[in-house]
């Protein structure tokens, strides 16, 4: 049997409530053997051979950071576009400044494309958004140039918009793009299910192996510059099974990745449910070491919220526009009884506040037909939401994976000139979730937010608008539930719970390694706490060495 390794530190936070704090852990074959101190480890350490790692003695280790919602292919695809965004972006291979005023925006992207020296090349550029960046339609692309295609993500990843020669590349035809609902050709507008005819043109670019491999690799940089040693891909796949894969498998599964992936898969569109429940079911055979396919499913309510087409209850939207559903009403329901019956773990995307009344209608419906304990029907993203569907969440057993970055970067860009105060100063309502005893993780849903858990803890914990106002103050969660939130309860999200989360004997060894203690530290400085790396099932890791 191979040697134990102690690591001891200056602290060690195991968020195991039985033990919360320890000052050494034995690790040995990729496990922690026992947490405790070098005087308690001794029985082992007489036992086996063993060594005593130092190295952190100085350092704060806690169980190792998890996002349970985040898309490696989504960030693999957007990072290396053009960031053109409202605020800045520290991405692995550059700074990306922050652009606030139609102009600029426009300034910056024929800036991009005079630099650009292939006349055919596409232009594709990320993060627009109308609150900052005015109206951007294919008039205003065309103008920027008639003759190169150019494609606008929008900051949701819901929608794009492309000029002329954009809908000429992508080989469309405009007679069928005017009968779809969720096209609008005049603007060169796709969202939502528009959005995957203008993706299914353009995966050849996307995909292209020296681009997509390109963007994985930064993405492996981002994930492990956050502190992360487990993440959930919650839609596999994000667009093409057969790509995604093959690329994933040769990229993440290698010895200097330091850190797993849970992939939940996507259900399926209309008439398709019994197909779905097969293909869903299909996945859970293909298993590496860092790759891994679970219980779960995911399915959609409504649309996006950085998109502006999150269903709201009334008043709605302060300019009268409405929302959209990704999968309609009823489909949406007949997937999750096929899921339900199946005994999966459904997540739900729900962004407004009638989307998460939609998916509880359903939840209700499903448990009286059927009822299941430990279901742990998640609801994802929690975006708008009334205290009146928070209390039941709890009632019917439901947990929440929220992005609570939401409200730092849209709080009051959507209070004045979307939603309202009242409903943009209570995105995200995690103090009532948490006196409510209601299981709750955070998440990035990388690119929609950073990928770093402290950032994400820091925001639920001082719910600080992006000009440093606090709004609903009420709705801001202790230390403990932030902590939790990135660790053993987002384990908990991907039923992950037995084998990462906290420190104790038995589970993966990985832990984050940090500068200072967060519960030493003054709650507006959470974000700022420097990462010296992380252990990954028992071997360090340090940031900017791999």
């Amino acid at each position: 049997m191979s040697e134990i390794t102690v690591y001891t530190a200056r602290k060690i936070r195991t968020m195991n409530p039985s033990m919360p704090e320890a000052t050494a852990v034995a690790v040995r074959e990729g496990r922690i053997v026992e947490a405790g101190s070098l005087e308690t480890l001794k029985p082992w350490l007489d036992a086996y051979p063993h060594k005593v790692d130092t190295r952190f003695e100085n350092h704060v280790l806690m169980p190792g950071f998890i996002d349970p919602h985040l898309h490696p292919s989504l960030g693999a695809i957007l990072l290396p576009c053009h960031f053109i965004t409202a605020m800045t972006w520290h991405l692995p291979d550059r700074v990306s400044p922050p652009v606030t005023s139609h102009e600029d925006y426009v300034a910056r992207l024929r800036e991009i494309e005079t630099s650009m020296t292939d006349p055919d090349e596409l232009l594709l550029t990320w993060g627009y958004h109308k609150i900052w960046h005015g109206v951007v339609d294919r008039t205003v692309l065309n103008d920027i140039s008639a003759t190169r295609p150019i494609i606008v993500w929008q900051r949701s990843f819901h929608e794009v918009i492309a000029n002329d020669a954009a809908i000429d590349w992508m080989k469309l035809d405009r007679a069928e793009l005017e009968r779809h609902p969720q096209i609008d050709l005049a603007s060169g507008r796709f969202f939502e299910t528009g959005l995957a005819v203008a993706t299914k043109s353009m995966n050849p670019y996307l995909f292209a192996p020296e681009r997509f491999g390109k963007g994985l690799e930064l993405v492996k940089k981002a994930i492990h510059f956050g502190g992360h040693t487990t993440i959930g891909e919650l839609a596999y796949p994000l667009i093409n099974d057969e790509l995604e894969w093959d690329i994933l498998a040769n990229t993440i599964e290698q010895d200097d990745v330091p850190f797993r992936m849970r992939l939940v898969p996507r259900g399926a569109g209309p008439g398709e449910t019994d197909k779905a429940v097969e293909r869903v079911n299909g996945f859970q055979s293909r298993k590496t070491r860092r790759l891994s396919f679970g219980n779960g499913v995911k399915l959609f309510s409504d649309g996006g919220f950085f998109a502006e087409l999150m269903q709201m209850q009334p008043p709605g939207f302060i300019d009268g526009h409405h929302g959209e559903w990704m999968t309609a009403p009823e489909t949406l329901e007949a997937l999750a009884r096929a899921f339900w019956n199946e005994g999966k773990q459904i997540h739900v995307h729900c962004t407004g506040d009638m989307g998460l009344e939609l998916a509880l209608d359903i939840l209700e419906k499903l448990q009286f037909e059927r009822p299941r304990f430990n279901h742990r029907f998640t609801i994802e993203h929690f975006g708008a939401s009334t205290p009146e569907q928070a209390r039941r969440i709890k009632d019917l057993g439901a947990i929440v994976s929220a992005n609570i970055y939401y409200l730092h970067e849209l709080g009051e860009a959507y209070w004045r000139q979307s939603i309202g105060f009242e409903r943009a100063s209570q995105m995200a309502r995690l103090g009532t979730l948490e006196r409510l005893g209601v299981t709750t993780a955070l998440h990035s849903d990388f690119t929609m937010a950073p990928a770093l858990p402290l950032n994400s803890a820091w925001v639920a914990v001082n719910r600080l608008s992006e000009s440093g106002t606090v709004l609903a103050s009420e709705e801001r969660i202790s230390l403990d539930s932030a902590m939790r939130a990135i660790t053993i309860d987002a384990a908990y999200m991907l039923g992950m719970e037995d084998e990462i989360g906290s420190i104790r004997a038995g589970k993966m060894a990985d832990f984050t390694v940090l500068e200072a203690d967060p519960w030493e530290t003054a709650p507006e400085d959470l974000k700022d706490i420097p990462i010296w790396g992380t252990v990954f099932e028992g071997e360090p890791f340090p940031l900017g060495e791999r």
